[in-house]
């Protein structure tokens, strides 16, 4: 039976009766010493723990058990999950001694996770869970209307899924929930990738609202959980400066910003993404606007796009560029940088004079700090000004931690831009 379909009402009813932490749990809890010279990052609230950090292990190592985490000094860290196979050896779930990890630890999580979403006006389709920063490290559950999309990316979490998925039971009676577990991040931790249905079969092509407007998502294929929700406040961020304009929009996917664009008011709107299959649904989400007179796309590859048409003096009043990462190693985050440094110049020199560059980057190693230098080399290069209008992260419901570079990772920028 699958964990969707038990008894949701004896379920909430055992959800109330707190389990006690016994002593006995804790004299049997293998223990993970720290060594005397680590990084600051641990004591100021990062939750991960690497191989190298670690003196000794007291205990059974069983990967996905929860261990307790020790300073050189006895002092107590915290609890979390333990995966010898990983890199991070540990990430913590709590720093609280009298905290119990169990599913009534993991319903509250979730349920404080929400009512954080609720407080900010997140409460139709948001990201519910947003791993370290909402203190699930590995845990992703994006919530689409009635719908969940999880990722449980890491072994311990992994062992919580079906306590996860009892809890959005619990709190939401959802239409559905499905798994988005077919990442190769999966592997580092021994777990093999995967996707499918967590609750009763449902239908995984959906619709929803957004700013007025609709969109198809497929959550089953659709890339990561099937749609981009950190950026739906940057969305709203266009709405003057497209009016009237021609726009070109590059990496578009399923084309939100370009019909984002064509609701408010440009004269013209064309799309470019490589995939076929992405420029299909962004025709189709057009359409079900009412909005495919103004907005187009067409499946080309961006890169070369940008670079001939720049030869060719074609000229637009706004170009959106919204590509995916460049690099997620750092070794290659030289790479990156010159790949935006390009495109942003490419977009740049097809720009008229006093149009607009809407430009992001999704690279989490690259820092705001040097995509807004990059930006700057890009325009120097292409003999353009450039004027800031605004510099954006992701959504509030993707919440930032200081301190943890991998939350703050979504780097929005629009510029004025004009000739020299």
């Amino acid at each position: 039976m699958l964990p969707a379909q038990r008894n949701g009402k004896k379920w909430q009813k055992a959800l109330q009766v707190p389990i006690p932490l016994h002593s006995s749990y804790l004299r049997a809890m293998t223990k993970v010493y720290l060594k005397k010279k680590i990084a600051p990052r641990i004591a100021n609230g990062h939750p991960w723990v690497f191989g190298n950090e670690v003196d000794r292990i007291a205990g059974e190592v069983n990967a996905g058990d929860i261990v307790e985490v020790t300073y050189a000094d006895g002092k107590f860290a915290g609890r979390g999950y333990i995966n010898p196979k990983s890199q991070i050896l540990v990430r913590l779930l709590t720093r609280n001694k009298q905290e119990f990890i169990d599913e009534q630890f993991i319903h509250n999580r979730i349920l404080r996770a929400w009512q954080y979403r609720q407080k900010l006006g997140y409460t139709e389709n948001c990201r519910l869970v947003f791993g370290e920063a909402d203190e699930l490290p590995a845990l992703v559950i994006d919530k689409f209307n009635d719908y969940f999309v999880l990722q449980t990316l890491s072994l311990g979490m992994e062992r919580w899924k079906d306590a996860i998925v009892r809890s959005l039971e619990t709190i939401f009676s959802p239409k559905g929930i499905y798994e988005r577990n077919d990442v190769p991040v999966r592997e580092l931790e021994g777990l093999a990738q995967q996707k499918g249905f967590l609750s009763a079969p449902f239908d995984t092509n959906i619709i929803i609202n957004e700013n007025g407007l609709k969109f198809h998502v497929d959550i089953e294929n659709g890339q990561k959980t099937g749609y981009f929700l950190d950026q739906q406040d940057n969305r709203r961020a266009i709405q003057h400066i497209v009016k009237g304009a021609e726009v070109l929009g590059a990496f578009t996917y399923t084309g939100t910003f370009e019909i984002h664009a064509a609701h408010y008011g440009a004269k013209s709107v064309l799309g470019l993404d490589i995939s076929e299959q992405a420029v299909a649904q962004a025709n189709r989400n057009a359409q079900l606007n009412g909005l495919d007179q103004v907005c187009r796309f067409e499946a080309m590859n961006a890169f070369d796009v940008l670079k001939q048409w720049g030869k060719d003096g074609r000229q637009y009043d706004v170009v959106m560029l919204d590509p995916p990462a460049f690099t997620k190693s750092r070794e290659h985050i030289q790479k990156a940088v010159a790949g935006y440094k390009e495109i942003n110049l490419r977009g740049m020199k097809m720009i008229r004079n006093g149009g607009f560059l809407v430009t992001s980057s999704c690279t989490n190693l690259v820092q705001p700090d040097l995509f807004l230098q990059t930006i700057d080399m890009a325009a120097k290069d292409a003999r353009k000004k450039i004027r800031q209008v605004t510099f954006q992260a992701q959504a509030a419901d993707h919440p930032i931690i200081w301190g943890m570079e991998n939350t703050n990772y979504l780097k929005f920028l629009i510029v004025e831009v004009s000739d020299r």
